[in-house]
């Protein structure tokens, strides 16, 4: 795992070729059978080069302007399933992840396109779960290692205003409730955090939210508020911002 994308190149240049090898293995056929990915699985110099190169090329092409949006989402979702956990604990999380996924212990059941609902049944053998901003869900089982559950991010609610939204953030309540949001948090935390009235926390957060300084996360109950890049930005004083 990784905090950035170089990070991350880095390390799948440096997958074992058995893991690889295996990752190729789980691609519906004819996919794995191209030249390419043979040549991947069988851990050849030139092939784990494309690779990397053909994925940087990708980001650099495809991905790098959206690239904070992406992390300031997959922040926000973080956030939240840390939330649902402490909250409703295993239940909470599993029965929290996608719209229409059902959690009937030991069996996670999950809508999947042009099929009957899939079964994951999680028996001991642990479950990774990576938040994808493209989409989802999707699976991956190796040998004596946890299942791999792909499954949508929750992309919280955009901002509905733009650069004239800052106005109204001028004054000292506004301001402690960003500074709550640091670390993310419900509407009833931040009031908590601030020592105002939950209707007041509610139009505060609202006003940060169209302003583009927080994003506000929904699922099901549970409500969470978490900086955006600007709303990081302006808090702590970036120089980009002044």
């Amino acid at each position: 795992m990784s905090d950035d994308f170089a990070t991350g190149v880095d390390l799948l240049a440096q997958m074992p070729n058995e893991e690889l090898a295996a990752d190729i293995g789980q691609l519906p056929a004819p996919a794995h059978t191209h030249r390419r990915l043979q040549e991947l699985a069988e851990g050849t110099s030139e092939a784990r080069q494309g690779l990397v190169r053909d994925v940087r090329h990708y980001f650099s092409s495809s991905l790098v302007d959206l690239w904070p949006q992406v992390r300031a989402y997959a922040t926000a979702d973080r956030a939240l399933r840390a939330e649902a956990l402490l909250r409703g604990g295993i239940d909470g999380l599993l029965a929290t992840l996608g719209t229409h996924w059902r959690w009937q212990s030991p069996v996670l059941h999950i809508p999947w396109p042009g099929t009957r609902d899939i079964e994951v049944a999680l028996c001991g053998r642990g479950l990774v779960l990576v938040p994808s901003y493209f989409g989802g869900p999707a699976l991956m089982y190796r040998p004596e290692e946890p299942t791999v559950l792909t499954y949508p991010m929750n992309a919280g609610e955009a901002p509905t205003a733009g650069a004239d939204a800052l106005g109204p953030l001028l004054g000292r309540t506004r301001a402690a409730v960003l500074a709550a949001v640091r670390h993310s948090a419900t509407t009833t935390t931040v009031a908590e955090r601030t020592g105002i009235s939950l209707p007041s926390a509610s139009q505060h957060t609202t006003v940060l939210r169209n302003a583009g300084l927080i994003t506000t996360t929904r699922t099901g109950s549970a409500v969470l508020h978490t900086l955006s890049p600007l709303g990081d930005a302006l808090l702590h004083g970036d120089t980009a911002m002044r």
